[in-house]
């Protein structure tokens, strides 16, 4: 089977060949193709790569290519991690925001919606040629904002695009370690949009053990939530919420804190990344340096809301099992990618959560909304486990950033930026017609990617 990675001189790309390395079933994936806009970073990501196979007699073949359609032509599954605009565009994205006293996060809030604009198209442009190209395959995406992305490639793919987040896989693994169970035994009651959603009921035989944990003062301090979110709250909700939900809750404080560093994710990023690229070009050991930049990316992840600054390490709890120590097979985006592709190929039936077409089922959303719920994944495709209906107080939030989310895909396929303007008035963290005004025009003046895609009033 040939898999085509989109983005794939991105830093990510070893985790998912890391998982393909160690995996032993029939049919596997024997070729793989890596397709990115800077041959410079292709190259060090192939030797990354074939440094990492040198343990591995059978390991997939690997090709890169700056040409779009030779990477797509005749693949089996695709995964697309593309970041139009790069890191640069991300950097605007959280200080044009921050300067206007709200939140500039990649994913969540106006930095999102401007990261949402600059991507559709490209996307839905990779969407089409897919379509002609590779039409049997099956599409994973994680571009960012994913849910915005799936749900507006529904439309090219049909069923066949379906978006990943390891966020809720990884929650339910690690409570499943500080509970001293098998996380694989688990069922994950969870409901939500990507990067909102709350995980409500947590099933070992048919039991919730959720309530165990929440009451139990020792266990719940080692959860990262707890750090991020409080044990207080986490009772007074008696869920756990996504990590994202951070920025919601605690809006005012994660503006304070995030303009008080004056550093933000993407500058650390952007600073980074661009120093390990850099010093690869000039290294032999190129997978040890990858490895090193991999600790470090990871210990300042979401630092703001763990009580840290970009560039420290933030405050990190997890379970007895160290995922360092895990089969990377069976971690992160990596993970829950190979399984699905097992399940699809072989009819190794399995389930994730993961983004789909929402079908009825979450009651309140429209039907062919994107949510983020419990699915089962066989060789006839995915299909979403219905769920009970969200709280008020949840759903309330889903439909309102759902609103936001399909008037963003509007703006850009009639290329609106009136029709921008308020979707980005109608989101929560913004929540003003003047400020969303300001927003759409500094994105528009400082991303050129912004402008092509809204060049209407």
């Amino acid at each position: 089977m040939k898999l085509c990675i989109l983005g794939g001189g991105g830093f990510r790309t070893p985790f998912v060949w890391q998982a393909l390395l160690r995996d032993t079933g029939r049919p596997r994936v024997d070729r793989v193709s890596l397709y990115d806009t800077d041959a410079g970073r292709l190259q060090v990501m192939v030797r990354i790569l074939r440094q990492l196979a040198a343990e591995f007699p059978d390991a997939p073949e690997v090709a890169a290519t700056t040409d779009l359609d030779t990477a797509l032509t005749g693949s089996d599954f695709i995964f697309a991690a593309i970041r139009v605009g790069g890191l640069h565009g991300r950097q605007i994205d959280e200080h044009v925001a921050l300067g206007l006293g709200v939140i500039g996060q990649e994913t969540t809030g106006p930095g999102g919606l401007a990261y949402a604009i600059r991507t559709l198209p490209v996307m839905i442009d990779i969407a089409r040629r897919t379509r002609r190209l590779a039409p049997e395959a099956y599409f994973l995406n994680f571009t960012n904002p994913a849910g915005i992305i799936t749900e507006a490639l529904q439309a090219e793919l049909g069923d066949r695009i379906l978006g990943i987040c390891d966020t809720p896989s990884e929650l339910g693994r690690r409570v499943a370690g500080l509970l001293g169970h098998d996380h694989q035994r688990l069922q994950l009651d969870y409901v939500g949009l990507n990067h909102l959603g709350w995980m409500r009921r947590i099933l070992l035989d048919g039991r919730d053990v959720l309530p165990d944990l929440l009451a139990d003062d020792e266990l719940l301090a080692r959860l990262e939530e707890t750090t991020i979110f409080g044990a207080d709250w986490l009772r007074s909700l008696g869920m756990i919420p996504n990590e994202y939900l951070h920025y919601y809750y605690d809006n005012r404080d994660a503006v304070a804190r995030i303009s008080a560093a004056r550093t933000t994710r993407g500058d650390f990023l952007a600073a980074t990344q661009t120093a390990f690229y850099d010093q690869a070009a000039h290294t032999d050991d190129v997978a040890q340096l990858w490895r090193q930049a991999v600790e470090q990316r990871e210990a300042s992840y979401m630092a703001e809301a763990k009580g840290g600054v970009q560039g420290a390490p933030a405050a990190h709890s997890q379970g007895p099992e160290d995922d360092r120590t895990a089969d990377p097979s069976q971690l992160g985006y990596a993970g829950v990618a190979l399984a699905v592709m097992r399940a699809i190929s072989r009819n190794e039936r399995a389930a994730a959560i993961l983004n789909v077409r929402n079908r009825g089922t979450v009651q309140g959303l429209p039907y062919d909304a994107v949510v983020e719920v419990p699915t089962v994944i066989d060789a006839n495709g995915v299909h979403p486990l219905t769920v009970d209906p969200p709280g008020l107080a949840e759903l309330g939030l889903m439909q309102q950033v759902k609103a936001v989310e399909q008037r963003i895909i509007a703006a850009v396929r009639a290329g609106s930026r009136s029709a921008a303007v308020t979707a980005f008035a109608l989101h929560p963290l913004v929540d003003s017609r003047a400020v969303a005004g300001r927003l759409v025009d500094a994105y528009v003046a400082q991303i050129p990617e912004v402008a092509a895609a809204l060049p209407n009033s």
